[in-house]
């Protein structure tokens, strides 16, 4: 196991754009139509909803990475919890899996977009081309490792949140009050199920975790940094969300839900506001797609091949993983292929609840080395617990299909890693920074 000095050259500001970026990268255009089916005009309050969940878990995750500063992130903390076992190395596999979902629901995002450059009567399938196209179109930039890359997310991030502001200030003076009408929400347990389905637009908040040991100050760094992104996130959804439902009938959001971002921005700010918001939304989406295959996807499969982190950690490491590249990609482009984009969703928010409920759990087990407060960790663990159960019942009712999906995707999980580790005697050993308490 190798131990690393750390560099400690990022600041407050720097961490809370990835955690930032790693949220509003898709989240909002991807989720935001199918959402809006279930919840009807209180998507806000799903919205708001499904951060509180966030915004709960991300006490253990601040308090596991001040403790235990690596970029591992959450693979670290259930093997802090768990030890090196079939549990840790099950959900580990099961992170990676969920990093499949995302991609294939940034895939669907970006081809629904795409789809409205074409003809109307160009057929719905292309939604799945388009995805396929531009997985594969990353795939091979990763295997090129192209420095333009870099350049090209830095600039989208300006891009994206400065066009998503705009969106939400100039749309705030045409909302119609009467498409907000309380009295034309949905059952309560809709939003509930809107909520949980939301959960996924909030999952990239971890990734702030992955640069604890870059950080000046992480014990003081860390903590706000995840706080403040994700209620800057909540904030950012909310008042996007409402003025969706505040411009257009959820019937017309319904049948725009590939681009309903977009079509909301028509009556306030015309076709062009139409063009601008599908071109920030392609952008966004093939962003969250580049980062999400170099980052959390590649690092779950380096971690489950090989039982650790390389010690030189930079892009230039995943030339020695480019079978997990091609793999990641299969998977990704099959579920595009198999799955709309509301199933993928519910796949990928139950996949991540159960490993954040999982983290919670095995912060449970080293809270005398972390100092947390156990009653705050319970409160996540049931947060957790009842949206995993609310999604359940949702699906079980609407896509049973999609729930047996789940349940085949996680016994494998649990059942690759009980037979790899058997024959290859593996053990999961994260790298780690020396003398993390010093933080």
């Amino acid at each position: 196991m190798g131990e690393l000095k750390p560099k400690r050259t990022m600041g407050l500001w720097a961490a809370i754009s990835i955690g930032v970026g790693g949220m509003v990268g898709a989240g909002i255009f991807s989720i935001l139509g199918a959402a809006s089916e279930i919840a009807g005009n209180a998507l806000y309050i799903s919205f708001i909803l499904a951060g509180v969940v966030a915004l709960l878990n991300t006490y253990s995750y601040a308090k596991l990475g001040v403790t235990y500063p690596s970029a591992g992130g959450p693979v670290e903390f259930l093997v802090r919890g768990f030890g090196s076992n079939v549990l840790s190395g099950g959900l580990n596999i099961l992170l990676w899996i969920g990093y499949v979902f995302a991609l294939a629901l940034y895939a669907r995002a970006f081809g629904g977009y795409a789809l409205t450059f074409m003809s109307e009567s160009t057929s719905s399938v292309w939604i799945a081309i388009w995805g396929t196209v531009i997985v594969v179109l990353f795939t091979l930039v990763e295997f090129i490792g192209s420095k333009a890359v870099a350049a090209f997310e830095s600039v989208n991030e300006v891009i994206k949140m400065s066009v998503l502001a705009l969106f939400a200030i100039i749309g705030y003076f045409s909302v119609k009050p009467e498409l907000l009408s309380i009295a034309q929400w949905p059952h309560d347990s809709n939003i509930l199920f809107g909520a949980a389905l939301i959960f996924i637009a909030y999952e990239g908040f971890g990734l702030i975790t992955n640069t604890a040991e870059d950080m000046k100050n992480p014990r003081r760094t860390l903590p706000r940094a995840l706080y403040f992104s994700v209620l800057l996130v909540i904030l950012i959804y909310f008042t996007v969300s409402m003025n969706v439902v505040g411009h257009l009938p959820i019937k017309d959001i319904v049948a725009a839900k590939d681009y309903a971002l977009a079509k909301a921005a028509v009556p306030f700010l015309g076709k062009i506001g139409f063009v601008i918001i599908v071109i920030t939304a392609l952008l966004s989406t093939a962003s969250a797609i580049n980062a999400t295959l170099y980052g959390g996807s590649n690092v779950s499969y380096m971690i489950a091949r090989d039982g650790e982190l390389p010690k030189i950690f930079n892009r230039k490491v995943f030339h020695n993983a480019r079978e997990g590249l091609i793999i990641t990609s299969g998977f990704v482009i099959l579920f595009l292929n198999l799955l709309p984009l509301d199933r993928i969703a519910m796949l990928g928010s139950a996949v991540f609840l159960i490993i954040y409920g999982s983290v919670n759990v095995a912060h449970l087990r080293v809270t005398d080395k972390t100092k947390a407060r156990s009653v705050i960790i319970w409160i996540a663990i049931l947060a957790d617990l009842l949206s995993l159960s609310v999604l359940t019942i949702y699906t079980a009712q609407k896509a049973p299909g999609t729930l047996i999906v789940l349940v085949i995707v996680t016994a494998f999980a649990f059942l690759l890693e009980y037979f790899y580790r058997k024959f290859s005697q593996r053990e999961l050993k994260i790298r780690r920074i020396k003398n993390p308490t010093e933080f």
